[in-house]
């Protein structure tokens, strides 16, 4: 592999990696807030009790987190010089954003939270940990804003062979920006909601403390449903900016190579990147893909040969990833659903089989999550910034191939050395469950 694709591969897994932390912080921390929240209202001390054990379980997980995230900032100067260079005006500056107010947000009120039980009232306590749901959040709309650019370019000139930045506005509220920060922060809020209602239905399972775990999976489902639905319908106004701003990546993802009015849905196919010719098409719904595009049932759809073969991205990957991820969520919303079926009837106790359910559910948001970000990443290729500047073009001049080896052995033994510390700790805690009184 030379070193274009193999700092591809370090950037994939390392960001991969990080998003196996990031989502379960954002939806965690509101949670807890929601738990916190109902022991300030009513004094029960079972909702401080769970304020104080799914906190713990946030705290594992966002120094990890934390940690994962710090080195995907090097490589935009150790494998992505040429990248930095053109875009650093734009792309650099809601990237210092996010560390100089979110984080420092975030960590200051998170500080407090850790530290002040029984120094502070129990509303300015409150106001501590909503301060630190907000600063995560934040961290990670500044974060979606860059990619977001990435994505649909807005607000810059071209002067001097480099980007720069004329109207800040249009870089932070640009549609594109809003749909995707509130597309990936919705996922991960359907993170947490699965991985509370999975260790609630684990506790369940072994009749251990079955009050406390009752009302931690009634507020997983709750919070989950709310957050199924809601990721359907903005995955929906996402997928009409990306057939407006990316028709390539559109196309790929539907593996639709003619451009047509009235474009059928196709459920299945065997795409072929290179030749339509070899593509299997399986059970068309028509003129699906048209209304999912452009919300018009005839709307015209542009086809994969529209552009260029090296203007393509990969068709099969960029579909497959994408019907998972809609599968997924359509499954996420069938089990919210049940789950606040059987609580409101009184007996999820009792559905031994649901509750494995909902324990072996708990990677699925994950693996959705994922999918998602292969979608935006390689249904946006050749392209680094879509229409500007491609992939090839953005690596480190002089960067070898065993240089980039190096550094992503090193990576991966370390990520790999972060993950079983953060799952071992994260499994440990899970399953000792709350400290008694």
């Amino acid at each position: 592999m030379d070193a274009i694709a193999l700092s591809r591969l370090q950037f994939a897994l390392t960001a991969g990696f990080h998003w196996l932390f990031v989502p379960l912080t954002l939806g965690l921390i509101i949670l807890v807030a929601f738990m916190e929240t109902m022991y300030v209202r009513t004094g029960d001390r079972v909702y401080l009790n769970m304020t104080k054990f799914w906190g713990k379980l946030f705290l594992i997980n966002f120094a990890v987190g934390v940690v994962t995230g710090i080195t995907l900032e090097f490589q935009f100067g150790m494998n992505w010089a040429e990248y930095s260079k053109y875009v650093g005006d734009i792309f650099g500056a809601p990237l210092a954003i996010e560390a100089t107010v979110a984080f420092f947000l975030e960590s200051t009120f998170l500080g407090i939270w850790i530290f002040g039980w029984k120094k502070i009232s129990k509303k300015a306590h409150l106001f501590a940990v909503w301060m630190v749901a907000l600063g995560s959040n934040l961290s990670a709309l500044w974060i979606l804003i860059a990619n977001a650019w990435m994505q649909h370019p807005v607000g810059y000139i071209l002067k001097d062979g480099r980007a720069e930045m004329v109207d800040f506005g249009a870089l932070i509220f640009s549609s594109h920006a809003w749909a995707k920060f509130f597309h990936a922060v919705s996922s991960g809020w359907v993170v947490a909601s699965f991985f509370v209602m999975g260790v609630s239905a684990y506790h369940l399972l072994k009749k251990n403390e079955t009050e406390f775990f009752k009302k931690s999976l009634k507020f997983g489902a709750v919070f989950g449903l709310a957050a199924s639905l809601f990721l359907a319908l903005i995955g929906d106004t996402s997928g009409v900016q990306v057939a407006k701003t990316q028709p390539s990546k559109f196309a790929a993802m539907e593996s639709l190579w003619e451009t047509q009015s009235g474009a059928p849905e196709y459920i299945l196919a065997i795409p072929d990147s290179k030749n339509e010719r070899n593509t299997i098409e399986i059970l068309p719904i028509p003129k699906l893909a048209s209304f999912l595009a452009f919300h018009d049932w005839n709307a015209e759809v542009k086809g994969l040969k529209e552009f260029a073969p090296d203007m393509r991205p990969p068709v099969g990957l960029t579909f497959f990833s994408f019907r998972a991820m809609v599968g997924l969520g359509t499954y996420f919303i069938l089990v919210t659903a049940l789950a606040l079926f059987f609580i409101r009837k009184g007996n999820i106790q009792d559905k031994s089989w649901f509750l494995k359910v909902l324990l072996f559910s708990i990677p699925l948001p994950y693996i959705a999550g994922e999918l998602g970000w292969i979608v935006a990443e390689v249904g946006r290729q050749p392209w680094i910034v879509y229409g500007l500047m491609k992939t090839a073009d953005a690596v480190s001049k002089n960067l070898s191939s065993a240089h980039v080896v190096l550094s992503l052995v090193g990576f991966v033994a370390f990520y790999g050395l972060l993950g079983i510390i953060d799952f071992m700790l994260l499994i440990k805690y899970s399953k000792k469950g709350p400290e008694k009184a």
